[in-house]
């Protein structure tokens, strides 16, 4: 279904931009619910946590897709909470305070409006042979998520793994499968949407589906600045933010990039300084707000693939309604009732299709010059291996273990580095390219 540069009706667009929601919403909430939790927050702190930080996630993707003179990359793309963020300011809450974590955040992004313009000078550094490695491990590294949340979510959780979750997952799998074989027009653009929404009555008649969230989720919110904390600033914070910016910049780079290559677009020096911006502001933002740093999800590359439409108009209205769903947490919680199965089986699919992308990319690669060959082969394996082995840098320094522990910086880094031994500093027309 390709409708590129037609205008959708406004129901289809509706329903593809719910599809849109439902991918990243489990993985932006997750971020949220991890730190609050870990740092014992009341369960008022919680859910007005959780709720402004979807209605921040909005905005941060409202950011995006309107290109003015200083933000907005202008492609599709929908903004979550930054999962490598977790870790860190879990650290930073609970031995500096909860405002160490937010005055911190506020600095990264700050740092990140500064730099965006020098760091989107790089761009010629990104040929395909290092895009289409990076594009693959995205995917690859997305997979194990897939098999988390199929199983059941939590690792540790006596039912992980159980037949019923394997049944969910699978029924989801096969009910998506079914409707991309044999389904036609929009009806095959929402065949994830559909599949989640089938599999979840699905497990619904096997008991495993609680509207408990619902009953006890508040009708309205509004969102408050410095609600939980006043941002307070500490030097040792604020540069492990940097750091942690600074690696989802590299990863948003990829998705720019895929999205990119989907859509057909050239992405310039300045588009991509807007972009990075973009992802500055909503930092700041989230940092008043006593939210998380953002990043672009690249879930959502693998549903503009799957559903083949690649206008923005389906991500404003998914935009809307994370707005929505931030003010009223009483329907910001119903997609919290999916079973973390059916979201499995239906990342399953998205998950691997990224992978894909990057391989096709690849496939357009002179493979047979030797230096193509090492830099896709040796950062792929790199960003595959430090992602399914952490402990293999677990005497490393925590500064350093917190780059060059995410396969995907690994992955970048390794293509960097290779393709400039072998293929040479880009020239100079490449380089100075606006």
């Amino acid at each position: 279904m390709e409708t590129t540069n037609r205008p959708l009706p406004k129901l289809q667009a509706l329903l593809l931009g719910l599809q849109h929601v439902l991918a990243m919403y489990a993985g932006s909430v997750l971020v949220p619910l991890l730190i609050g939790t870990a740092l014992h927050f009341s369960t008022k702190q919680l859910g007005y946590l959780i709720s402004v930080d979807i209605f921040c996630t909005g905005l941060a993707t409202l950011l995006q897709l309107k290109q003015t003179p200083l933000t907005g990359i202008a492609l599709p793309v929908v903004l979550g909470s930054s999962i490598q963020a977790v870790s860190p300011l879990i650290n930073i809450g609970s031995t500096l305070g909860w405002g160490a974590m937010y005055g911190a955040t506020i600095v990264a992004g700050i740092f990140v409006i500064i730099i965006a313009g020098s760091f989107a000078r790089l761009r010629a550094f990104f040929p395909p042979v290092v895009t289409g490695s990076l594009i693959t491990v995205i995917g690859l590294s997305l997979i194990p998520i897939a098999f988390q949340n199929w199983g059941g979510g939590n690792l540790t959780a006596p039912g992980f793994g159980s037949w019923q979750n394997l049944l969910i997952g699978f029924v989801t799998v096969l009910i998506t499968l079914l409707l991309m074989k044999f389904a036609r027009g929009f009806f095959k653009a929402i065949a994830v949407l559909l599949g989640i929404i089938l599999g979840t009555i699905f497990a619904a008649f096997m008991g495993r589906v609680s509207l408990q969230p619902v009953t006890e989720a508040a009708w309205f919110h509004l969102p408050q600045p410095f609600f939980l904390a006043v941002p307070t600033f500490n030097w040792s914070a604020s540069l492990t933010m940097i750091v942690i910016v600074l690696t989802a910049m590299v990863e948003a780079t990829g998705v720019y990039f895929a999205l990119a290559d989907l859509t057909g677009q050239k992405l310039t020096q300045k588009s991509l300084a807007r972009g990075y911006r973009a992802e500055g502001v909503a930092a700041v933002i989230s940092g008043i707000f006593n939210t998380f740093p953002y990043s672009t999800f690249s879930q959502n590359v693998a549903v503009i693939r799957l559903s083949g439409v690649k206008t923005k108009q389906p991500i404003y209205y998914a935009a809307g309604l994370l707005l929505i769903l931030g003010l009223l947490p009483k329907f910001g919680a119903l997609a919290t009732i999916i079973p973390s199965a059916v979201l499995g089986g239906a990342m399953m699919i998205m998950f691997s299709t990224i992978a894909i992308q990057g391989l096709q990319i690849l496939g357009k690669v002179d493979l047979n010059h030797e230096g193509n060959l090492l830099t896709a082969g040796l950062s792929i394996g790199a960003g595959l291996g430090v992602g399914s082995m952490p402990t293999f840098l677990g005497q490393l320094p925590e500064a350093v273990k917190l780059i060059f522990s995410n396969g995907v910086v690994m992955t970048t880094i390794v293509a960097l580095v290779m393709n400039l031994l072998f293929n040479g500093w880009p020239k100079k027309s490449e380089a100075s390219e606006q």
